[in-house]
């Protein structure tokens, strides 16, 4: 308690006094705020293709609501009977203790139907749930698959990653409660029912009290509202400083912040602690104000109840079950003001997942589409024009022809559009003018998957996934034996180091291949490449952040790894392009040069002039003496 008094103390010290904090991270901003999430109290739309989605299970979703009205029954039914058994209405089997058999005969047969409904409503609505929760992230991952890079390249992974799971998971926990919703309201309406029909005078002094607590609610509703959005919000904010801090680790204990950021996040810990305090004081008042009512409730019945039994007027049984009845009575109405906050966390939710499933699929197979099983032949760019974003081209009225089976080299500075071009001879985006044609065939007239099947790609920063090094060598292509990925292996040099691991071509990686070194990763995407003896071959600074060893390697792999393909070679380093059939030379978006490494160095231009100067790579020019040289 002392510690948490001087934490709180250190924090109010800091925000009264003006004292000003050191510079620190500041958690990203929610993707929707809390305010907005609550704001949502019903959405057509959204209610709709949540219902088209549990359309598969409209007979479950019926036995499961049938089973909740035979369940409410029998809670209903419970008081009723303990009633009749008091006042030895139950005579089917004799008068006296016969009677009190039957009661309890009956009271067993109901518990029996409770158990069995209870347990059907339950199992059922939980399957339900479980399958849309499974049907809904397999809608978002399979959509997610097939849209444009344009569209992750501006979408955050962790926001998905929230839709996909805490989205998806608040949907589901809004069917389960719908259910019990379902529920409370046909019990609320069944007590109301039986209290007017066992005595209506009784019944109604004691439903007075109802629009009293209605009025509580009223007022208390949006305070409470606003602290629990203020106690999620601080959880963000907290939640999210310590993923920042994590995920720096390296950069907090190089740079000796750890003192700092522990007080930073100490003052963001204290107004969730405060928050969340806050809160549980707000969200403690209705149930004080709801055993109070009941009091209330009972009072009325023992007084007014009592005298009606001593003037013969009321039964001890009818009066046992109005107290039984009122107990249960202001249950409901406090679920169902929790079921109302999940059901507005539920909409906002709802938005959010359809909006991805709305995202538009930009790169569409056409009805007249072609699927080539070869596409060997040249690579024509004509007046392409390209831009990541509107107003910003990154690629300015290219022209340019890869002949078949050709190695042409894209140098340049970075950012002038190298990696553009290899982008678009994939087909990764689709908004750019001209006209691009492999084999002669427009690209947009090639069935996606077809053009898929024929390029291969070997990426600056090697992708691995969290699986055996077989099944990630031979990802593209299930079909390759053993042999053949062992080959590859061999043929680019990873079989010795792989050889060596205590699992070898079985050994599974960790995530993103952390437990192997940057090069022999890089040696693993390159056999990948192999194995799936593409016609086409996009290296993509494949060897700009390899040692030097691997390197020496990796260019006696690509002397096989060349041969009757046509490969496009991206590349800063200047040595990297010398066994280029052709270099292209970039700048700014624009091709400057194209000719033979003897060609430019010949020519006295760009790409001879920056040799000259004895730079390596591209990188280690200066953007001045690049614009200096062009000019």
């Amino acid at each position: 308690m002392t510690m948490i008094q001087s934490k709180s103390s250190l924090y109010m010290n800091r925000t009264h006094t003006g004292k000003k904090l050191p510079p620190g991270a500041v958690a990203p901003p929610p993707e929707m705020t809390e305010e907005e999430m609550f704001s949502t109290v019903f959405n057509e739309t959204v209610l709709k293709r949540l219902l088209w989605f549990l359309a598969p299970y409209k007979l479950m979703i019926s036995a499961s609501l049938l089973a909740v009205i035979v369940f409410t029954l029998t809670q209903l039914a419970f008081p009723i009977i303990i009633q009749k058994t008091l006042d030895r209405q139950f005579t089917f089997l004799g008068d006296g203790l016969e009677s009190l058999k039957a009661g309890l005969l009956i009271f067993a047969m109901v518990v029996v139907f409770n158990f069995i409904s209870h347990f059907c409503m339950e199992f059922l609505i939980s399957r339900v749930a479980q399958r849309l929760l499974f049907d809904l992230r397999r809608s978002m991952y399979e959509h997610l698959q097939r849209v444009s890079l344009s569209f992750m390249d501006k979408m955050e992974v962790g926001r998905l990653i929230s839709r996909l799971q805490g989205d998806v998971g608040s949907l589901q926990e809004f069917l389960e409660t719908s259910v019990h919703a379902f529920g409370d309201i046909v019990l609320l309406i069944g007590i109301i029912g039986v209290l007017l029909w066992l005595e209506p005078t009784l019944g109604a002094m004691t439903l007075a009290l109802l629009p009293i607590l209605v009025l509580i609610h009223y007022f208390w509703l949006p305070i409470a509202r606003k602290a629990f959005i203020q106690a999620r919000i601080t959880s963000s904010i907290v939640t999210g400083t310590m993923c920042e801090n994590i995920r720096g680790v390296r950069v907090v204990q190089g740079m000796i912040r750890e003192p700092v950021n522990l007080t930073l996040y100490e003052e963001k810990a204290n107004d969730h602690f405060k928050s969340t305090v806050h809160a549980a004081k707000i969200a403690q008042i209705m149930l004080p104000t709801v055993d109070s009512l009941t009091g209330i409730a009972m009072a009325i019945i023992v007084v007014v109840g009592g005298g009606l039994v001593l003037e013969g007027e009321l039964t001890a049984g009818v009066m046992i079950a109005y107290m039984l009845y009122v107990q249960r009575l202001f249950d409901p109405i406090r679920a169902l003001t929790m079921h109302y906050s999940i059901f507005q966390r539920a909409m906002a939710s709802g938005e959010r997942i359809f909006e991805v499933l709305d995202v538009s699929v930009d790169i569409k197979d056409a009805h007249d589409t072609i699927d080539l099983e070869n596409l060997s032949g040249d690579i024509k760019f004509k007046n392409v024009t390209f831009a990541y974003h509107p107003q910003q081209p990154v690629l300015k009225n290219i022209n340019l022809e890869i002949k078949n089976r050709e190695t042409v080299a894209l140098v340049g500075p970075t950012g002038c559009g190298k990696s553009s071009i290899a982008s678009l001879i994939h087909h990764f985006y689709d908004s750019y003018s001209g006209t691009i044609s492999i084999a002669g065939h427009n690209l947009r007239k090639i069935k996606h998957a077809s053009l898929g099947n024929q390029i291969a790609m070997v990426l600056q920063e090697p992708y691995l996934f969290s699986e055996s090094i077989l099944t990630n060598i031979r990802y593209s292509t299930t079909k390759a034996t053993f042999e053949e990925v062992k080959d590859a292996a061999k043929t680019v040099g990873a079989h010795s180091f792989i050889s060596h691991l205590s699992q070898g071509y079985d050994t599974v990686l960790e995530e993103r291949g952390a437990n192997l070194s940057f090069g022999q990763r890089q040696l693993i995407a390159f056999a990948r490449a192999l194995v799936t003896d593409a016609p086409i071959l996009i290296l993509d600074e494949a060897t700009a952040s390899i040692d030097s060893e691997s390197e020496l390697m990796i260019q006696k792999a690509l002397d096989k790894l060349l041969v009757n393909r046509t490969v496009i070679m991206i590349a800063h380093r200047l040595a990297t392009v010398r066994k280029a059939h052709k270099i292209v030379v970039m700048n700014e978006g624009r091709i400057v040069e194209i000719g033979s490494h003897k060609e430019l160095l010949a020519s006295g231009g760009l790409f001879s002039r920056l040799h000259s100067l004895n730079f390596s790579s591209f990188d280690d020019v200066p953007k001045e003496i690049v614009e200096s040289i062009h000019k």
